[in-house]
């Protein structure tokens, strides 16, 4: 085989495995989109954990250095590490009217 034949059959099988790719997917469902946010969710809130642990982290870092070489704390205001907190659920969406839901609210003093 030369290498024009070669090249030609390469080309040929990435192009049916690009048709592939291309392929339109199914629609998801409302239970995978939930637990895609929640994923996402779950994302969110380990970034600001480690945003959080890594910022106590410089100012133990900074408070040595600053404790061994004697030096005076600077006079920059630098804002406090925000915690947080404990991880959150998110709430899952009910698409069903429960009974109370479909009553209309009274009115006070409205006469039967």
């Amino acid at each position: 085989m030369n290498t024009t034949s070669i090249r030609c059959f390469t080309m040929a099988a990435v192009a049916m495995f690009a048709i592939n790719a291309y392929a339109k997917l199914p629609p998801l469902t409302d239970e995978a989109k939930a637990k895609a946010d929640e994923t996402k969710n779950k994302a969110a809130w380990t970034d600001k954990v480690a945003a959080y642990q890594l910022c106590e982290a410089q100012n133990r870092i900074a408070a040595r250095y600053l404790q061994e070489k004697h030096k005076p704390k600077p006079t920059v205001d630098v804002p406090p590490c925000q915690n947080p907190g404990a991880y959150v659920p998110l709430q899952a969406n009910t698409a069903a009217v429960g009974v109370a839901d479909s009553k209309p609210i009274p009115q006070v003093g409205a006469k039967k």
